[in-house]
């Protein structure tokens, strides 16, 4: 497996070039009206459900009075369009399409629209004046993941199942095998992709047949990964996922989960909201990183502590501390697959 990364003593935030932190951004006043599309649903354990809840968090935080939440669920982009309109049409201030496959459709009804703000993601694109694109950089997660992957490995075999190449699964597979490298050189990173972001089943085929491999520590991205985790919670113990939702954590499946992380989309919602107010509409791309709380990450406070170990935790921490600093930065797209 060739591997490479790269590190630099100081690194200016990228968050710097979007005005600042995200987590940080002050609270405008006026009243917000959000709506959401979202081609699974908001409680897919996944990627739907990460910008759902995070909505739900900055509307709590402002007041219910102040935000105004809809959302549309299951629109393939040939239906989003016209959900799309509805809610433009009815002056819904911010519009959320929440994938990258929704890009041609923003693109051509922000036009229509230039009152209203669209945002797509994941997309670092710099689209039209009031559209937002966000990305996240989820080979910081996927770094996290992959050194407790390697520590915790005893056949040296890892699997990982991934929807597409492309986007922030391709972040987070190649960040992923940036943290096995950098833990266990020995252990070999299989990694497959069901080609879709919702195949629940493709993606427990594809564990499955990495687990008869003689893979013991699986992962895997977006809502189709939890095919992948119903697999490894019924394979034969001594079996671990590392995973890329916290909301894992919590389901039945998550006793073999030994940590998550997941993506802070409360913080792209509040920048699209400060910046609206103050008169952006779009036309920037927003990050999400550590340095700029975009992700969350926790450790399964249940695991086995023989599984989880000290070390493990203190090697995590570091690497976790380094990326929040820009101390460590990560050549995630010199890795071949």
């Amino acid at each position: 497996m060739k591997t490479f990364f790269t590190t630099a003593l100081t690194v200016a935030s990228l968050s710097g070039m979007f005005g600042g932190s995200l987590q940080a951004a002050p609270p405008a006043t006026a009243k917000i009206r959000i709506a959401l599309i979202v081609e699974s649903t908001v409680d897919d354990k996944g990627w739907c459900q990460s910008m759902h809840d995070a909505i739900l968090a900055v509307q709590k935080k402002r007041g219910a009075a102040n935000v105004e939440y809809s959302h549309s669920e299951k629109m393939k982009p040939v239906d989003a369009g016209s959900a799309a309109r509805q809610y433009a049409s009815k002056g819904f201030d911010i519009i959320i399409c929440h994938g990258a496959q929704y890009n041609n459709l923003v693109t051509e009804i922000s036009a229509i629209f230039p009152n209203t703000t669209f945002a797509y993601g994941t997309s670092a694109n710099i689209g039209p004046k009031n559209v937002f694109t966000y990305t996240p950089y989820s080979e910081e997660t996927g770094y996290l993941n992959g050194i407790i992957a390697g520590m915790v490995t005893k056949a040296n075999k890892i699997g990982n199942v991934g929807p597409v190449d492309g986007g922030d699964s391709a972040r987070y597979t190649r960040g992923f095998m940036l943290g096995v490298a950098k833990a266990n050189p020995k252990a070999q990173v299989r990694v497959a992709f069901t080609g879709s972001f919702g195949d629940f089943v493709k993606a427990g085929e594809l564990a499955q047949t990495q687990l008869k491999d003689g893979a013991d520590v699986l992962t895997g991205s977006a809502q189709q990964a939890i095919g992948a985790l119903r697999a490894v919670a019924a394979a034969p113990a001594g079996i671990y996922w590392l995973g890329q939702d916290l909301a894992q954590l919590g389901i039945p499946e998550g006793t073999r989960v030994v940590a998550a992380s997941s993506y802070n989309y409360a913080a792209v919602v509040e920048a699209m909201i400060t910046k609206r107010a103050a008169g952006v509409k779009g036309g920037e791309s927003l990050p999400l990183q550590f340095s700029n709380g975009g992700f969350h990450f926790e450790f399964n406070p249940k695991m086995d502590a023989k599984v989880l170990t000290p070390a493990i935790k203190k090697a995590v921490e570091k690497a976790k501390a380094d990326l929040t600093s820009g101390k460590l930065v990560l050549d995630w797209k010199a890795v071949k697959l």
